[in-house]
């Protein structure tokens, strides 16, 4: 579009699964509301029981908090308003709003990534140096690798988020969920080129920089198990990272969905299952399996329910 058709925009329309009809949109109202709801109330449990209980003041449940944390923001941010088209058709979004929920997407987002690879230099610690673990993850090494989980999220979202909005639109009509930066894009009327270079090199460096470092750490990890003799402590070994694998085998899966699926398969509509996968899905995931196949947070949520319920003489 040329660049004089443009106006100066104060709120946008979120297209969300307008094109559905009416009752599939209540029906995934009702699914998404259950999930959030879920998702919230599990990613709240395990923040809480990880504090309260003392057998899990260690780096490996300080740094599920802080998963559980983002993934409690990623639902703040995006699922609320999606929850608000489906079942109030309130599809407007003001301009701030939008830049708004933009940033913590990209801030959340980045934060994950750098964390999942912050984890798994705990485990391959824990694993291929378990004499020093205690020496090496000490309570300061756990707040400087919190803080540099978290750092690269903010200049990340900042430029990103504060270059595409100095843009002039010549558009409202955001073709998906949430304000994501390739659909608020194709609403700008002038040349993104270097935008788009900015955009790719930064998801590029983000995604993959985090991604070695995980390979890197559980090819450590795996060396280390294979030369330990007996079987039941290989199982032993591999069982401490297990749930932090596959937390992150489903992060990445995801973002390949989305950000590496063929373009000429790439529909609207597609994009958007594809985006709920990451943005709505994976954050109820998380508790879920760390529940399931970690016993140490099992027995915490037993001892913690219990002691609720005035049942401390009960607890088994």
């Amino acid at each position: 579009m040329a660049e004089g058709n443009w106006t100066r925009v104060s709120e946008f329309i979120l297209m969300s699964f307008s094109s559905l009809p009416s009752e599939i949109q209540s029906l995934l109202f009702l699914i998404f509301l259950i999930i959030y709801l879920v998702t919230l109330l599990g990613n709240s449990l395990i923040i809480l029981v990880a504090l309260a209980d003392p057998m899990l003041h260690s780096p490996m449940y300080f740094f599920l908090r802080n998963l559980s944390f983002i993934e409690i923001g990623f639902n703040l941010v995006i699922v609320p308003k999606m929850l608000g088209t489906l079942i109030a058709q309130d599809t407007t979004i003001s301009f701030l709003g939008c830049a708004t929920q933009m940033y913590f997407f990209f801030f959340f987002g980045v934060f994950e990534c750098f964390l999942l690879a912050t984890m798994a230099y705990d485990r391959y610690v824990a694993i291929c140096n378990p004499l020093h673990y205690p020496v090496i993850m000490n309570p300061k090494t756990w707040a400087k690798l919190a803080v540099a989980s978290w750092f690269p999220g903010i200049p990340m979202a900042t430029v990103q988020t504060t270059w595409l909005f100095s843009f002039p639109f010549c558009g409202t009509k955001v073709n998906h969920f949430f304000c994501d930066s390739p659909p608020v894009l194709r609403l700008v009327c002038a040349d993104t080129a270097l935008f788009e270079i900015y955009a790719i090199v930064g998801t590029i460096l983000v995604v993959m920089i985090p991604c070695l470092l995980i390979l890197c750490s559980y090819t450590c990890i795996i060396a280390a198990i294979l030369k330990i003799p007996s079987a039941k402590g290989k199982h032993k070994a591999f069982s401490t990272c297990s749930s932090h694998l596959l937390v992150v085998s489903l992060f990445y899966v995801s973002l390949s969905l989305i950000y590496f699926h063929p373009k000429s398969n790439n529909s609207p509509e597609s994009k958007k299952v594809l985006s709920l996968s990451y943005t709505v899905m994976t954050p109820i995931l998380n508790p879920i399996i760390y529940s399931l196949r970690n016993n140490e947070v099992k027995n915490a949520l037993v001892q913690t329910f219990y002691k609720a319920l005035g049942l401390r003489d009960c607890i088994p």
